[in-house]
């Protein structure tokens, strides 16, 4: 267990956090095989469960609006439990924003999100938007990132995510309310809102909590660089 503490984009207050994952058994055993035919088969079965996982996609689950004040409460242990519960490999959480990595060996991150959103619903009787990317996908987002923001900066500075590219374009109305020195970008895939004078000074902000960010959620840049290192160490 490795403990972390860090500030999430949803709250002004720093939170003790725990990067958890349970990777099960990590080898299989197999018969050797009897046969010429059989011999790739058995180096397939005879490899570690750790090094079959690593030959899966790897996705990024993002619960909007979850655990901040009393109101849709999603205890992380209990959405490690949903996840594994749904067949997902590798589970581990980061924060206590609701932020996921786990491994799945088929399904797009559109069909991830649905079954995971209403996995919610259904167990923990919560309705909360999920966002789903895939671990190339969030590498692209920080990747395209127009934004050079310092260390000290990575606070203030936040990600917008969709799932659908397409709802960006509502996005856009936030830019008139933008008050330099903060900056504001529309990309591709995300968008991005450099809080420079504070977050919660930041009308811009408020917009992405209201209706222009409803189809979205927002993660402070550190915790994005932690999603992607938790992403990748999964997959090492």
């Amino acid at each position: 267990m490795r403990k972390m503490a860090s500030c999430d984009s949803g709250s002004a207050h720093t939170r003790n956090t725990t990067a958890w994952w349970a990777d099960g058994d990590w080898r299989a055993k197999a018969e050797p095989a009897a046969a010429a035919d059989a011999v790739g088969f058995a180096a397939v079965a005879a490899e570690p469960q750790a090094v079959r996982r690593r030959r899966m996609p790897t996705f990024v689950a993002l619960l909007r609006g979850v655990n901040v004040g009393k109101a849709k409460r999603v205890p992380m242990a209990e959405l490690r439990a949903l996840l594994s519960g749904l067949g997902y490999r590798g589970v581990a959480t980061l924060l206590n924003s609701g932020n996921a990595v786990f491994h799945a060996a088929r399904g797009t991150p559109a069909t991830h999100s649905a079954a995971i959103a209403a996995a919610i619903s259904t167990q923990l009787k919560v309705e909360v938007p999920v966002i789903v990317k895939s671990a190339s996908e969030l590498a692209a987002i920080i990747s395209e990132n127009p934004i050079r923001a310092g260390a000290e900066e990575h606070p203030r500075f936040l990600v917008a995510f969709v799932q659908d590219a397409k709802a960006l374009s509502s996005l856009a109305a936030i830019e008139s309310l933008v008050v330099p020195p903060e900056q504001f970008s529309v990309g591709k895939n995300a968008a991005y809102l450099l809080c420079a004078a504070g977050i919660l000074e930041s009308k811009a902000w408020e917009a992405l909590l209201g209706k222009a960010g409803k189809s979205a959620t927002t993660r402070n840049w550190a915790t994005v660089l932690k999603l992607q290192a938790l992403a990748n160490e999964a997959d090492a």
